[in-house]
C-alpha cells in the first residue's frame, strides 16, 4: 500500500527463539519463534483520517435488508472527518451506490455523511436473477477502486449474507492479484454463508472475519477505529539466509493467524521480504521455518542460518549441526517457545476441523479433533477454546482429550468456525530468555558467553 508521506515509525523490540539444535541432514527443518514488541514511541495516538480510504461493500439479499437497514447509515454517520469512502451495493455485479455521479470517492464531512446515510436507505441489494459470482467479484471491484486512491491505509469492509452465486474458483486467483494492495474485514450476517471463503479473505488480506448478529453498525465503526490506530500500514520482515537454506516460510500466529507471502529480492537470491500490515502497539508472534542442507557446513560450530530484519532492527537465527549419535550439550532456550507456538496453531486448527466435521455430520472425526483441541486448551489454560467445545460437546476429561459431541443445530456452527479461525489469540507467555552461555563440564556452573574458565572451580570451559 502506498503512502504520500512516511508514517511515524513505531519502536520495535525483536527477539528470536530457536526451536532446537540440529542433526545433519540434506533437508533439515529449522524452526524459530520471532517475537516483535511494538510501541508508539511518540507517534500520534490516531492516524489522521485523511490517510484512510475505505470501501464498504454490501453483499446482501433483499430478504435480509433488515440486517443492514439501520446499521449501515449509523456506521456512515460515525465516519471521521476527511476519511475517503465509497459504498458498493448489490446487483448482477457490485455497483457503486455512493458517491453518485462521476466521482468515485467521497471525503467525509457533515454533509457527505448525511447524504450517504440517506442514499443507503435505497441501497440496491440482491433480488431474483443473476448475482455476483462469489466473493471474487467484490474483491476485484474493491481492488479497482482502491488502486486509484493513494492513501496510507486502504481497506475493504465486506458485509455479506452469503447470497452471491456460487463461483469461488476465482477467489484464490483474485486474492493473489491484490495481495498487498489493501486489507479487509468481513462481517457475516444471517445464516446462509459458508465460513471457509470468509476465513480465506481475512487470512490473505490481513483482516478479521466475524459473525455479527446484532450491533453491525458498531462493529463497522470499531473496525474503522482500529485502522486509525495503525502507526505503520505496511512493514516488511526481511529474512537473509545462508546459501545452504533452500526454503523459507514465515507465518503470523498471534494476534491473528495470517499466511504471509515471501517476495524474492531481485539480484539478492538469498534474501526474502515478507510484507506485514496494520501495525499497532502490542506484540506479534511469527513462526519462521527454514529448510537447510548440512552437506557443506562444519559440525559442532555455531552458524548463522538467517538474519531477520524489521526496519533498522535485526536478530540472528543461529544453531549448530551436532555429530551423529551424540546428544546436544543443551536444549536451546527457545525450544519451549517454538513448541508452544506450534501447539497453539494445532489447537486452533483442531477446533476448526472438529466444528467443520460436526457441520458435515462426521461425528467420529469431530470427537477426535475436538478432543485434541480440548487437551491443548487445558495445557495452555485457553478458556475460550474450552467454552467453544462445551457449546457442542460434553467434556469428560479435558487434559486427556475425552469429549463426547452432541447433536447441534448446524446454523450455530458457522460463527464458531469463524471464531476458531480468526479470533485474536493472546501472545505466548514469556517462557524463553536469551540463549545460555557455556556451562562448566565439571561442576555445571553457568558462565558468561565470553568466559574461558569456570568462576567456581577454575577449570577451562569447552
Amino acid at each position: 500500500m502506498s503512502s504520500l508521506t512516511r508514517p511515524p515509525q513505531p519502536g520495535i523490540r525483536l527477539h528470536v527463539d530457536l526451536g532446537r539444535d540440529l542433526r545433519p541432514h540434506r533437508s533439515a527443518k529449522i524452526e524459530a519463534h520471532l517475537r516483535v514488541d511494538v510501541s508508539a514511541d511518540g507517534a500520534p495516538t490516531d492516524l489522521p483520517a485523511v490517510q484512510l480510504a475505505v470501501v464498504v461493500a454490501v453483499d446482501v439479499a433483499e430478504e435480509n435488508r433488515a440486517a443492514v437497514r439501520h446499521a449501515l447509515p449509523a456506521a456512515l454517520r460515525a465516519l471521521p472527518d476527511r476519511i475517503s469512502f465509497a459504498v458498493l451495493g448489490s446487483g448482477p455485479e457490485p455497483v457503486r451506490c455512493y458517491p453518485r455521479g462521476g466521482e468515485e470517492w467521497a471525503v467525509a464531512d457533515h454533509d457527505e455523511r448525511r447524504r450517504a446515510a440517506f442514499v443507503t436507505g435505497s441501497l440496491p441489494l440482491h433480488r431474483d436473477g443473476p448475482r455476483p459470482a462469489g466473493y471474487a467479484a467484490w474483491v476485484a471491484r474493491a481492488h479497482a477502486l482502491l488502486a486509484g486512491r493513494p492513501a496510507s491505509v486502504r481497506h475493504l469492509v465486506l458485509i455479506t449474507d452469503g447470497s452471491s452465486a456460487a463461483g469461488e474458483s476465482r477467489l484464490e486467483e483474485q486474492l493473489e492479484a491484490c495481495a498487498g494492495e489493501f486489507t479487509c474485514d468481513v462481517f457475516a450476517v444471517g445464516t446462509d454463508w459458508s465460513p471457509d471463503p470468509l476465513l480465506a479473505l481475512a487470512e490473505r488480506l490481513h483482516g478479521t472475519a466475524e459473525f455479527v448478529d446484532e450491533g453491525l453498525g458498531r462493529a463497522v465503526t470499531d473496525a474503522i477505529g482500529r485502522l486509525r490506530r495503525v502507526h505503520t500500514p505496511r512493514l516488511p520482515i526481511d529474512v537473509t539466509v545462508r546459501p545452504c537454506v533452500r526454503q523459507v516460510s514465515l507465518s503470523e500466529k498471534a494476534p491473528r493467524p495470517h499466511r504471509l507471502g515471501g517476495l524474492p529480492q531481485p539480484g539478492r537470491p538469498h534474501r526474502w521480504s515478507f510484507p506485514t500490515y496494520q501495525w499497532e502497539q502490542g506484540r506479534r508472534d511469527y513462526l519462521l521455518t527454514l529448510v537447510a542442507d548440512s552437506g557443506a557446513d562444519p559440525l559442532e560450530t555455531e552458524l548463522l542460518f538467517a538474519l531477520v530484519s524489521i526496519g533498522d532492527f535485526h536478530a540472528a537465527v543461529t544453531a549448530r549441526w551436532h555429530l551423529p549419535g551424540q546428544s546436544p550439550p543443551h536444549v536451546p532456550a527457545g525450544a519451549d517457545s517454538v513448541r508452544e507456538l506450534n501447539a497453539t496453531a494445532r489447537m486452533r486448527d483442531a477446533l476448526r476441523r472438529g466444528l467443520a466435521a460436526l457441520r458435515d455430520d462426521r461425528p467420529a472425526t469431530a470427537e477426535d479433533c475436538l478432543g485434541q483441541a480440548a487437551r491443548l486448551a487445558a495445557r495452555f489454560g485457553t478458556d475460550w477454546v474450552l467454552d467453544e467445545i462445551r457449546a457442542v460437546a460434553d467434556i469428560e476429561d479435558a487434559s486427556a482429550g475425552r469429549v463426547r459431541p452432541r447433536a447441534v443445530d448446524a446454523g450455530t456452527l458457522g460463527p464458531m468456525i469463524l471464531r476458531a479461525g480468526s479470533r485474536p489469540g493472546a501472545p505466548l507467555p514469556d517462557t524463553a530468555g536469551s540463549r545460555p552461555g557455556p556451562h562448566c563440564g565439571a561442576c555445571g556452573n553457568p558462565a558468561g558467553s565470553e568466559a574461558r574458565y569456570c568462576i567456581a572451580c577454575g577449570r577451562a570451559l569447552r
